[in-house]
């Protein structure tokens, strides 16, 4: 594990006033930016740093125990210099919304759509942001903390009967 990476560097250097947190954990970097700068953050690693990949955006739902209840994670590799970092974001409830990365990766497309899909956050720009797992009448987002186990308006699983 190395105590600095090119990558991390040259975001401190550019975006010092959008970054929340820097750290490595498991040899993997994670840096935490605003929401606000994510697009800015995600096209400055791809032009700048060759991070040429997308690999996966997904979201987290801390109920009760961060401010800001959901965190975005955008996991990018860069396949030139055989490295990957994790950007994260937070994002509140009462604005669940954050701005599409597909303007800057194509492969964020269906990815945006699974965590608008079963966290309901909503991707602003996005080209085509409707429901890719869920039916299109579901009620609810199942991957959020406090949606029901068994699913909206069925009982309780009470074990096997006989």
């Amino acid at each position: 594990m190395s105590d600095k990476n090119r990558a991390v560097e040259k975001l401190q250097g550019k975006f010092e006033a959008s970054i929340l947190e820097v750290k490595q954990d498991r040899g993997d970097w994670i840096v935490t930016v605003k929401k606000e700068a994510i697009i800015a953050v995600l096209a400055f690693l791809k032009k700048e740093c060759a991070f040429s990949m997308l690999t996966d955006v997904t979201a987290v739902d801390y109920l009760g125990t961060l401010d800001d209840r959901f965190m975005m994670v955008y996991q990018l590799t860069s396949v030139a210099h055989k490295d990957r970092i994790r950007i994260k974001a937070p994002v509140s409830e009462a604005d669940c919304r954050v701005e599409s990365a597909t303007q800057v990766f194509g492969s964020a497309n269906w990815l945006e759509r699974e965590v608008f899909d079963l966290f309901g956050i909503t991707f602003d720009k996005h080209p085509d942001l409707r429901r890719i797992l869920m039916t299109p009448d579901w009620v609810g987002y199942p991957l959020r903390k406090d949606y029901p186990l068994q699913g909206p308006g069925r009982e309780p699983y009470k074990g096997r009967l006989s």
